[in-house]
């Protein structure tokens, strides 16, 4: 028989012995050191435990040659200098008590001993109401009296000194520095009052100046465009308050780049959060796009278990349910108002292009009318989902067909609401006095039987109508269904299906729960699980593939989002087919009822599937079409 090749040959025993200092230092830094962006993280977070109101970050070289974290906060007193240095030495907790209730950004007593494992790194620090400052090496542990005011400053020479192999896996100097400046920023947004300033071989790079608002320091450190296409989020959901801003689904990117979600002030990556604001955003982004946001969680920290990483970067709430609903119900009530009429209107009126001149009184010609949507229907026009005209508009009704595609619902008819003329020709008196409540305008004219153009005090409105209506008809459905219980459609057949271990604990332990959401899940032995039952909605979908997610989703969140995104998938699909069809013919009164009733419905301006409703062309885009003015 051959013998083993050497590289899997088994080695020699050697004895079971303790790791020197040094070396678990080094082992311990490899966990809270990945990158210099990762020390500047840790030091921000001792500036800012200190009180600090003004950092000042300073890089060389990326930050693999220099990293400065300077602040103005207390200060570290002499006789604890060199403890500070030492592997779990922390002022931020003394108890386990303390570590279930956290409430400053470090307590682990790692970064220090860490950093100084792997770097060159000295402390300069004056105490508040010392008479001087002391400055400590690092390596050798000497400490001598320099000129500083009070704060401290750490510096990091030389990272990876000491182990050279982490270095090599360093990117380029930009892409560090990069890096770094993330981690500033990620700081600063979570604290506004705090001046933020960052230097890169002696050039100022980055700069944020201490700001009163939240939204002002979101502006300067995100960009002004992130306040203006975001809605503000408020929310108070039993123990959890989520505030912030969310952005609107036009803003949406297709990276997930702007993404920052806070908790008790401490920028974090958590599952939970992830699939709260994404299951908020479900049926208004359209295909893969990210939004963007800037939320900020404030929870009891004895809710929240934030020692769960080296990093601090990920957290385990007490109860993941109650943190993913308020969530996602802040998101949705932030983005469900309709923003027609937000854009500010023009300072004055809008000026004709032609001024209105006298005629002449031997002037006898004059401009015929133009009839927009006079042309015959087809046949094909999906006539039977609406209805031509109502009495309530003073016409003879249309005969109501005998079955409509939507079943359980009455076809859909555009009325305009009480109080509101349907056109401006009825009343033109009240149709002046009305348009600035009318943000979408009054409608013009009908653009090859697929938009709609209306006028409004900005400009210009164009309308996808289909897309408009199916997202009217969509919430109607949502609403009703809302207002009624899940029922169980009890299957024929059971549909049995081998289960995981995970699976059959999750179904017996939610017993329960599942009846509630029209589910019957029980055990057909005692490794397979029967669908006996399934929501009468979802009664033609895959019960076992529907179990599955239910199941699965039960085990990390509420299993209730799984069920309510299959039905309003059902729901999107049941409002696509009883939306107006493209080359439906609309008269001017159809026109204005349904752009009265988008100002009246929720997330209507995008439509199920994400996609935007209406555009707003001011006139001054309409003047640079045209090159007025030049």
């Amino acid at each position: 028989m051959s013998a083993l090749p050497s590289s899997i040959s088994p080695s020699p025993r050697r004895p079971i012995r303790e790791l020197p200092d040094e070396l678990i230092s080094q082992i311990a830094a490899g966990e809270v050191v990945e990158r210099p962006a990762s020390v500047v993280r840790e030091l921000l977070d001792n500036a800012l435990d200190a009180g600090a109101s003004q950092v000042t970050v300073r890089l060389a070289s990326g930050g693999v040659r220099l990293i400065s974290v300077e602040d103005d906060g207390l200060g570290i007193p002499r006789e604890e200098l060199t403890v500070a240095l030492r592997r779990h030495a922390t002022s931020k907790i003394a108890s386990l008590d303390d570590l279930e209730t956290v409430g400053t950004m470090g307590f682990r007593g790692e970064a220090l001993a860490a950093i100084n494992a792997i770097a060159e790194l000295s402390i300069l620090s004056r105490f508040t109401g010392a008479d001087s400052a002391f400055a400590l090496d690092g390596r050798t542990g000497e400490l001598r009296p320099v000129a500083r005011s009070v704060g401290t400053t750490v510096e990091v020479r030389e990272l990876f000194f000491a182990t050279p192999a982490r270095r090599k896996f360093l990117k380029t100097d930009a892409t560090e520095l990069a890096h770094c400046i993330e981690a500033v920023r990620r700081h600063a947004l979570a604290r506004p009052e705090v001046g933020f300033s960052v230097w890169h071989d002696g050039k100022l790079v980055e700069q944020w100046r201490a700001a009163e608002a939240r939204e002002q320091r979101l502006a300067d450190a995100l960009s002004d465009d992130f306040v203006a296409k975001s809605v503000a989020v408020e929310h108070v959901g039993g123990v959890v308050r989520v505030v912030g801003r969310a952005g609107i689904p036009d803003a949406a990117r297709s990276r997930g780049d702007q993404q920052f979600f806070y908790v008790n002030g401490r920028f974090v990556r958590d599952k939970v959060l992830s699939h709260a604001v994404r299951s908020a955003y479900e049926d208004v982004l359209h295909g893969q796009r990210q939004p963007i946001y800037a939320l900020y969680l404030e929870i009891d920290p004895s809710r929240v278990d934030v020692n769960v990483h080296p990093t601090k970067i990920e957290v385990r709430f007490r109860d993941g349910r109650e943190v993913h609903q308020a969530v996602r119900h802040a998101i949705e009530d932030a983005l469900a108002a309709p923003r027609a009429g937000d854009a500010e209107a023009p300072s004055g009126p809008p000026q004709p292009f032609f001024k209105e001149t006298a005629l002449p009184e031997s002037a006898s010609w004059s401009q015929p009318a133009m009839n927009f949507v006079a042309r015959e229907r087809g046949a094909g026009d999906f006539e039977a989902m609406w209805p031509r005209r109502t009495d309530e508009l003073g016409h003879a009704p249309d005969s109501t067909p005998s079955h409509w595609p939507l079943t359980g619902t009455a076809p859909m008819t555009f009325r305009a609401p009480v109080g509101l003329p349907a056109s401006p020709e009825e009343d033109p008196t009240a149709a002046a006095t009305n348009e600035e409540a009318w943000p979408l305008g009054r409608a013009l004219a009908q653009l090859q039987g697929i938009y709609i153009l209306a006028e409004n005090t900005q400009g210009l409105v164009v309308v996808d109508m289909h897309a408009a209506h199916e997202r009217i008809v969509y919430e109607r459905l949502k609403t009703q269904l809302d207002g009624a219980a899940i029922t169980s459609q009890p299957l024929l057949i059971p549909a049995t299906f081998a289960a995981t271990p995970q699976e059959v604990a999750t179904a017996e332990a939610c017993a329960e729960v599942l009846p509630t959401l029209g589910l019957e899940i029980t055990a057909f032995s005692a490794r397979t699980l029967a669908v006996r039952a399934v929501p009468g909605t979802l009664a033609d979908g895959d019960p076992v593939e529907l179990a599955r997610s239910v199941l699965a989703e039960l085990g990390q969140h509420d299993a209730s989002t799984v069920v309510q995104r299959a039905q309003n998938e059902l729901l999107s699909t049941m409002a696509c087919h009883g939306a107006v069809r493209a080359n439906r013919k609309l008269t001017i009164d159809e026109m204005n009822a349904l752009l009265r009733q988008m100002e009246a419905t929720e997330r209507s301006d995008q439509c199920n599937h994400g996609r935007p409703t209406w555009r707003q062309l001011s006139i001054r885009e309409l003047d640079t079409l045209f090159m007025r003015g030049r």
